[in-house]
């Protein structure tokens, strides 16, 4: 067998030289120029922390149940309907009874919140309405116990009942746009099909090692990452790429756990179990990007604070105002008080952010983008520039043929050659080289005698002549004829940069065969989207100017700079910078300091081996237009959150003083009630604006 040192025409293409705590590799995460931080961490007030839907769903049935005996032994519901409740004795106290069951059954969860941010430092809007409930309930209670005035108990239930829906509404939003990680977390089986000595057992996926062999049947989902070794079958490997066609594998290709075993049984060897597999690294990233805190997050937290202050600052002297001012009595002063505290509730500003941010990691994931953190969102607007590595991003990263000039010769006739000849070579160019004559029907030719020439290349007897396939040194050195048309092929092959193989025969040179570093299929599409949107794209790559000028010229790059060491990436990165916003587009390996260094930083092709912690966002697929597709994505996303932003605040600008009742005289008067309608109103409709998201076009 020979060996890749045995063959010599040309280099391989590459570069020059609480429960709330985030997954320990978010801190790895540098900050970004201007103080974005990668990786922020959890709220420290989060506001529904430990609670669910069904927690919500469960208070607020029984708090109905509670509030129509309440509605109907209220006498104001009473006198709007015309009828008359039963009376029994006692009955003046089954409202009391019944709103104290429910303020502290249905109220605890507001009163814990609200108890926790003010522990926090962090009013918010679990005070508000701790604030509102608390007021609502101790008057009407004292009323009850013979202070003069009327209680609203049915404003309370009423109040808690809306509150407690538009709560349990809220955690349903945010389960759904979460249920991205339940998904990826059901695609992998318990069991594993273990092949041991010829003997296949089931066993817990817990006990499968690296090294195990495993069997695939027809039908079933990958448990755990691995290399095929045996038989041939295609994948439905869309939950990572995001691509519905299936895959093919074959002994060599590596199958992920999750994927959909097509048509054939395989027989694969264990390379990844556990948290080490790309389903578990798809599914660490997708949460903590969506429990990451981003600058519009601490924006909106900021403003909901600020708000809260607002509402406490206007509500008090709103009640004063009307008892010593109006002429309504002291239950509508409070009901002035509490329907302020109600419709400023910060509801809408605390899911105005998260909604978005939630809705938008799952549609990026099911795209085949991985939000490293939030805050890529935000970064991947107004950029000037995407600035691409070249080697594994633009292109390949292997050999691949990209003409063959003959003199003497077919170009069936001299790949059949070269193909015979470099059978049993490892070396990249050879199989390039088979690849191309596969391609082209072109049946590699009976060779015997093959010997290898170090340094040259390799010679056998094809039909009884002596052939030889190897460098363009090798000709000249055994004194083998060149035409001038070969010559001409050979120069310009040398000044695009690519790596060129001769084929002797008979003593002439009948053929040379460039190669070159393939071009990915889509990077055009996606230079040509950048520039559509307005944004110029820059090449920096290790390779030699001759090659780096080619692949701009092919992709239409016209800003690219060559021979950059991997240090100086970071620079020219900086240097960009002065002129406007950059993205950098790497594999994420020698990559890293310019990733960090851009404004958005872009790993393209995820795995074990990529350093996703030095990208904001890194693309499944080795698809350079996934870059054009998540910057439309990210602008989308900005702008649904600076919409919900306007809105959560900008309502209040009408909605706090219509509470306070400055249009009384005019009739137009909040209940309580009404003002926790608008506020869950406005919270329905930053949660609907966030959902919109999802209809986004990306391409």
């Amino acid at each position: 067998m020979l060996t890749r040192t045995d063959h010599l025409a040309a280099e391989q293409p590459g570069e020059v030289m609480d429960d709330h705590d985030a997954h320990p590799a978010s801190n790895t995460h540098a900050a970004k120029p201007g103080g974005h931080a990668g990786h922020d961490e959890h709220s420290d007030h989060d506001k529904h922390r430990g609670h669910s839907p069904e927690m919500f769903r469960d208070r607020l049935v029984l708090s109905l149940i509670l509030t129509a005996p309440i509605l109907y032994f209220s006498t104001q519901i009473q006198d709007w309907f015309g009828f008359e409740a039963v009376a029994f004795a006692g009955d003046d106290w089954v409202n009391p009874v019944l709103a104290t069951a429910l303020f502290l059954y249905g109220g605890i969860v507001f009163l814990k919140g609200g108890h926790h941010e003010l522990r926090a430092r962090r009013p918010g809007m679990m005070t508000l309405i701790s604030l509102a409930i608390t007021v609502a309930y101790g008057y009407s209670l004292a009323v009850s116990l013979g202070l003069s005035g009327k209680p609203f108990y049915w404003e309370l239930a009423t109040l808690l009942d809306i509150m407690l829906l538009g709560h349990w509404i809220e955690m349903r939003s945010v389960q759904s746009a979460s249920r991205a990680l339940e998904h990826l977390a059901k695609m992998v089986p318990s069991i594993a099909h273990r092949l041991s000595n010829g003997v296949v057992e089931d066993i817990p996926l817990t006990e499968i090692r690296v090294g195990d062999d495993i069997v695939i049947r027809p039908g079933e989902q990958v448990p755990v990452d691995g290399e095929v070794v045996d038989g041939s079958s295609s994948m439905n490997e869309a939950f990572l790429t995001g691509e519905s066609r299936p895959v093919r594998k074959s002994p060599g290709d590596e199958v992920v756990a999750g994927a959909v075993n097509g048509e054939g049984a395989l027989t694969a060897v264990v390379t990844r179990v556990g948290d080490a597999t790309a389903l578990s690294q798809i599914m660490r990233l997708v949460k903590e990007a969506q429990e990451s805190r981003s600058r519009f997050q601490v924006l909106a937290d900021r403003a909901a604070f600020w708000l809260t202050i607002i509402a406490v600052s206007v509500s008090i002297p709103t009640l004063v105002a009307w008892l010593v001012f109006g002429s309504s009595g002291a239950t509508f002063a409070v009901a002035r008080a509490v329907t302020v505290l109600v419709i400023a509730c910060p509801h809408a500003l605390g899911l105005a952010i998260p909604l978005v941010t939630v809705n938008a990691t799952s549609m990026s994931a099911a795209r085949g983008i991985l939000v490293r953190n939030r805050e890529a969102f935000e970064r991947g607007r107004d950029l000037r520039f995407v600035a691409f590595d070249k080697t594994g991003t633009l292109t390949e990263g292997r050999f691949a043929v990209s003409s063959v000039i003959t003199d003497g010769a077919t170009e069936t006739e001299a790949l059949s050659m070269a193909a015979g000849l470099e059978a049993l070579s490892e070396h990249p160019l050879a199989e390039a080289i088979i690849e191309e004559a596969n391609n082209r029907a072109a049946p590699a030719a009976a060779v015997l005698s093959v010997t290898a020439v170090p340094g040259n290349g390799i010679e056998g007897e094809i039909d009884g002549r002596r052939v030889r396939v190897g460098r363009p040194e090798w000709a000249v050195d055994t004194g083998a004829a060149i035409s001038m048309d070969v010559q001409a092929a050979l120069e310009a092959a040398d000044a695009r940069g690519e790596s060129a193989v001769v084929v002797i025969d008979r003593g002439r040179v009948v053929a040379v065969i460039a190669l070159a570093d393939k071009i990915r299929a889509s990077a055009r599409d996606a230079v040509d989207r950048l520039h559509v949107a307005g944004i110029d794209a820059v090449m920096i790559t290790g390779d030699a100017s001759a090659v780096a000028a080619t692949v701009a010229e092919e992709l239409g790059i016209d800003r690219y700079h060559a021979r950059v060491l991997p240090q100086d990436k970071a620079r020219i990165v900086a240097e960009l910078q002065k002129e406007g916003h950059v993205a950098f587009v790497g594999d994420g390996i020698n990559d890293a300091p310019a990733l960090l260094q851009a404004d958005l930083g872009v790993a393209i092709g995820a795995g074990t081996n990529v350093a996703i912690e030095s990208a904001d966002l890194v693309l499944v697929e080795d698809d350079p237009v996934g870059v054009p597709r998540a910057i439309n994505l990210a602008v989308a996303t900005r702008k649904k959150m600076i919409q919900n932003l306007a809105w959560a605040t900008g309502y209040n600008a009408v909605a706090l003083p219509l509470a306070a009742g400055v249009a009384a005289t005019a009739g137009m008067v909040l209940s309580p009630a009404v003002g926790a309608l608008f506020m869950s109103l406005s919270t329905v409709i930053v949660a609907f604006n966030a959902m919109l998201l999802r209809r986004t076009p990306l391409d």
